[in-house]
């Protein structure tokens, strides 16, 4: 897949439709009812990185403020969503232990992982920082991590949303209806190349997490150093 392409494609297309009032707001963020959580491998940008972007935030804020806007505790790259979050999943139906050595197995001589965080692209329902990897060295530990867990007996439903591809992260989802949608593209337009940083990946992290990776939802089961 070529990245800025895809990207490109999405911003296109999200763009017409904030333009044109066809967004569509996220109800589950203020539902503390909602329980749909899963097991997700992700990464985390670096402190600086992670300025950038909220210095990229204070933007947007200024011109749509009841939006919801993450905090740095729940920027995230998503390696790979094991178990996509769905309503009632607990950590008691599965043996933890055993994702766990999954995960480990498949990271065994896994190359450097370095990714850049270069201009923003959006969805028809959040704004998202565009990420580039370096290399192949993402998809592989993607592929293997699939090939691994399909392997086993273990309780998954990697790819059954969608196969990703991509190192993005969703840092802004609309929850209200947008005040002044043209300022919100304006302002997204000044950073659709901004330079927000490279940074390498120092750890991956085995969560049980929300839909929204919120922090205060979050069990960490375990960190990868690599």
């Amino acid at each position: 897949m070529n990245l800025a392409e895809h990207y490109n494609q999405l911003y296109k297309t999200a763009a017409e439709a904030i333009l044109s009032g066809k967004y569509n707001l996220d109800s589950h963020i203020k539902d503390s009812s909602d329980s749909r959580f899963g097991i997700t491998l992700l990464a985390r940008p670096s402190k600086k990185v992670n300025a950038e972007i909220q210095q990229f935030l204070n933007h947007l804020k200024a011109v749509e403020p009841a939006q919801y806007y993450y905090p740095n505790s729940d920027i995230h790259i998503t390696v790979l969503s094991i178990i996509s979050c769905y309503q009632g999943f607990n950590l008691d139906k599965i043996a933890v232990e055993e994702y766990i050595k999954t995960v480990q197995q498949s990271i065994i001589d896994l190359d450097e992982i370095t990714i850049e965080f270069r201009g923003v692209t959006a969805s028809n329902s959040a704004i998202m920082i565009q990420g580039f990897p370096s290399d192949e060295s993402l998809t592989a530990l993607r592929n293997k991590l699939r090939e691994n867990f399909k392997n086993t007996a273990l309780e998954q439903s990697i790819d059954s949303r969608y196969s990703i591809s991509t190192a993005h992260s969703t840092v802004m989802r609309f929850t209200e209806k947008l005040v002044n949608p043209e300022k919100l593209i304006e302002v997204t337009e000044k950073f659709r190349d901004y330079n927000f940083g490279i940074f390498k990946v120092e750890k991956l992290e085995l969560v049980f997490n929300d839909w929204y990776q919120r922090e205060k939802n979050t069990i960490h089961l375990k960190d990868f150093d690599v």
